[in-house]
C-alpha cells in the first residue's frame, strides 16, 4: 500500500497575498513611525536642555555664582549667534560679563552635542542663572526637526530661571520654526 507524501509550504497565492498585505501595512505605518522617531529626538534634546537649566539654577544657588548656558561649536567658547544647533555648554561665569563669554579660568560644568536632525533656535545668545541678587535671563528656545516631521516645541525660561515646555506661543498658536 502506497501512502501519499504530505507537502509542507505555502502556495504561490498565499505568498502573494501575504506580501501584498505586508506592503500595505508598511506603506501606511512607516510615515507614522518617522514622525514618532522625530518627536522622540525633539523630546530628548528638549529634556537635556530642560534638565541643564535646572542644574545651572541649582549650581548658581549652591556656589553663589552666576552659571551661564550658551551655544558652542567647539565646546570651549560661546558662539555669538542665536542658533544652538551645534551644541551648548554650561560654565561658571566668574567675571559676569555681558554678553557672556567663557574665559580660560571659568570652569565648564557640562557640554552637550545636539542631534544633527534637530535645530534649536533662540531669542538669546546665552542664559545666565544667578543665585538670588539678580533675576535670571529669560527667553525662549524653539526645537525643530530639520525634516519637518516632528512637532516643534518651545522651552520657555522665566525670570526666576524656571523652565517649562510648550507647543503654543504667547498668542495660543502652535510654535513655528523660522525656516
Amino acid at each position: 500500500m502506497a501512502f501519499a507524501k504530505k507537502m509542507h509550504g505555502y502556495s504561490l497565492y498565499e505568498l502573494i497575498m501575504t506580501l501584498g498585505l505586508a506592503a500595505t501595512v508598511l506603506t501606511i505605518g512607516l510615515p507614522s513611525f518617522g514622525n514618532i522617531v522625530s518627536n522622540q529626538k525633539l523630546m530628548t534634546e528638549t529634556n537635556a536642555l530642560f534638565h541643564a537649566i535646572h542644574l545651572a539654577r541649582k549650581e548658581s544657588i549652591v556656589k553663589r555664582r552666576e552659571v551661564t548656558l550658551c551655544p558652542t561649536a567647539n565646546g570651549n567658547n560661546c558662539e555669538p549667534q542665536l542658533d544652538w544647533s551645534s551644541g551648548w555648554m554650561m560654565f561658571v561665569n566668574i567675571d559676569r560679563d555681558r554678553p557672556a563669554e567663557r574665559d580660560i579660568n571659568e570652569p565648564v560644568l557640562k557640554r552637550f552635542e545636539v542631534n544633527e536632525s534637530v535645530r534649536i533656535e533662540s531669542n538669546r545668545r546665552s542664559f545666565s542663572l544667578r543665585s538670588t541678587e539678580l533675576r535670571a535671563t529669560n527667553g525662549t528656545l524653539i526645537f525643530c526637526d530639520r525634516n519637518n516631521r516632528g512637532t516643534p516645541r518651545a522651552l520657555v525660561i522665566s525670570y526666576t530661571g524656571r523652565p517649562r515646555t510648550t507647543y503654543k506661543d504667547r498668542s495660543g498658536k502652535s510654535v513655528r520654526c523660522a525656516r
